[in-house]
């Protein structure tokens, strides 16, 4: 996959009217339509903050409009579908105007985004990611300060606010490994903050561009080949009669995420030849990185080993005291030699607890 960003051979489909754009909840994509949800002005103010594109560089092969927001610039630039920016424009707007309308106290002009909302949601949004790059020790991609109150920083965090969300509506079940998503926004933030910044590219002396281009690329080129990984370890797995062993699923290739080597390996853009993506070949394919389950017999007893040894413990106090041949147990109880053999139950629960272990350590690697 190439470095470079290139144009599209395509021609751009021609954009729907406003009115006539289609909408889940509120029709943020025209905020002068009569509609009930934009008689709120918390409503109209996140839509108006999406709408403050100012003078950030336009797209070099797309046709920019001047109905177009920070997400359609977005989009543009990275290549995410245009039914994905519709969702997550919604999305983005119902999470802010419903954080804001819970100020207490309100704020003064509630006509514009209070930076506090932003900022809380965007820490909370991206808190994970935070966690992970500080796990594997890498310093992460926000660039912004968080005492910042300039309109450049507020646009700047809706970007990066919007480009996860854009990330995370088009994984699809991706969703279900997250660190993964992190790794994905890791990459895609750093191009983000060298577009801001107007870095430029040694190979072309231009502005430095993404490095996925061409229509649905972030589709095709970041989450298919993923997706198709899974979808190759499932059906590997033989309807699930397969060796736990010799399969992954999504916590397994969520954990290869867990350590530096997916830099390594996986780099960026994606290579597709990593042995990350190897499902055929053995000898080259990446097995379990964490935690492996063993399936056998004792599962039976590993997986209920708590109701195995009250039953246990059951019949053996009911034998040692059956054993004393009394009318009733608790007169059985109240004779020394009884009590003193009733304290045996603790060495039993003890061996079952090792037992235990060691059927744990047996199963798992």
């Amino acid at each position: 996959m190439s470095l470079h960003y290139r144009p599209s051979t395509r021609s751009d489909p021609p954009r729907t009217a406003p009115e006539d754009e289609p909408f889940n909840i509120i029709p943020v994509h025209n905020i002068l339509t009569n509609h009930p949800t934009l008689s709120f002005s918390e409503v109209r103010a996140t839509a108006a903050a999406l709408r403050a594109v100012g003078d950030l560089r336009k797209p070099r092969y797309a046709q920019w409009q001047p109905s177009m927001d920070l997400l359609d610039w977005l989009a543009l630039f990275f290549c995410f579908q245009q039914d994905n920016v519709r969702n997550q424009r919604e999305h983005l707007v119902l999470h802010l105007a419903n954080a804001q309308m819970r100020l207490a106290p309100p704020p003064h002009n509630t006509d514009t985004l209070d930076a506090s909302v932003l900022r809380m949601f965007r820490r909370k949004l991206l808190k994970n990611y935070s966690s992970w790059c500080s796990y594997l020790g890498k310093k992460s991609n926000i660039w912004i300060s968080d005492s910042s109150r300039s309109s450049s920083d507020q646009r700047r965090e809706l970007l990066y606010v919007g480009l996860y969300l854009l990330i995370w509506g088009e994984s699809a079940n991706l969703r279900f490994m997250p660190e993964c998503i992190c790794y994905i926004f890791h990459h895609m933030a750093m191009e983000l903050n060298k577009i801001l910044e107007d870095y430029i590219d040694e190979n072309t002396g231009g502005p430095v561009m993404p490095s996925l281009s061409g229509e649905n690329a972030f589709l095709n080129c970041v989450v298919k080949p993923i997706d198709e990984t899974v979808k190759a370890e499932v059906e590997s797995s033989r309807n699930g009669t397969a060796p736990h062993t010799a399969w992954r699923n999504y916590d397994d290739l969520n954990e290869y995420f867990w350590s530096k080597r997916c830099f390594q390996k996986l780099k960026w853009p994606i290579d597709v030849d990593s042995n990350f993506f190897v499902t055929s070949n053995k000898s080259k394919h990446i097995g379990k990185t964490g935690f492996v389950e063993r399936r056998s017999f004792w599962n039976l007893y590993r997986s209920f080993d708590r109701l195995w040894v009250m039953l246990f413990l059951f019949l053996q106090a009911a034998i040692i005291v059956a054993w004393e041949e009394r009318d009733y147990p608790w007169q059985a109880l109240s004779t020394r030699n009884c009590q003193v053999k009733i304290l045996t139950l603790f060495i039993t629960w003890e061996c079952n607890e090792v037992s235990a272990v060691f059927i744990r350590c047996r199963d798992a690697v």
